[in-house]
């Protein structure tokens, strides 16, 4: 008799969440979200924002798949005026992250970086 039990529900992979594959649970872990109620907790406008400060390149149909999934909608059920809300609420996430490079370094700590003032990361 096997004594195997399920994962907790909390545990449960990104990759759960309708609309996201194992590339997308490869993204989110390099940007510390391990799980579906992790990313849930987070809602999908800062779990994006983290995801674009690990170093992944913001895409509006990768956002609003996001946000379809969390809702259990398919990724092609965004249209009208709710892609339009959305498209400005993926543009203010863009916005908000202006003066920041690649993998979340400001433009500030890279120049520090580059002149050996702090200690570069991975």
């Amino acid at each position: 008799m096997s004594s195997t039990t399920a994962p907790p529900p909390d545990s449960d992979p990104v990759s759960t969440i309708p609309n996201l594959g194992l590339a997308s649970e490869a993204a989110f872990a390099r940007a510390g979200i391990h799980s579906a109620a992790a990313l849930r907790d987070l809602g999908a406008d800062e779990a994006y924002r983290r995801l674009i400060l690990s170093g992944s390149a913001p895409h509006f149909i990768g956002f609003y798949a996001l946000v379809m999934g969390l809702q259990g909608r398919p990724w092609n059920d965004c249209k009208g005026d709710e892609k339009k809300a959305l498209r400005r609420r993926f543009d203010a996430i863009k916005a908000s992250l202006k003066g920041t490079s690649e993998k979340g370094r400001s433009d500030l700590e890279a120049a520090l970086q580059f002149l050996g003032v702090v200690e570069r990361r991975g």
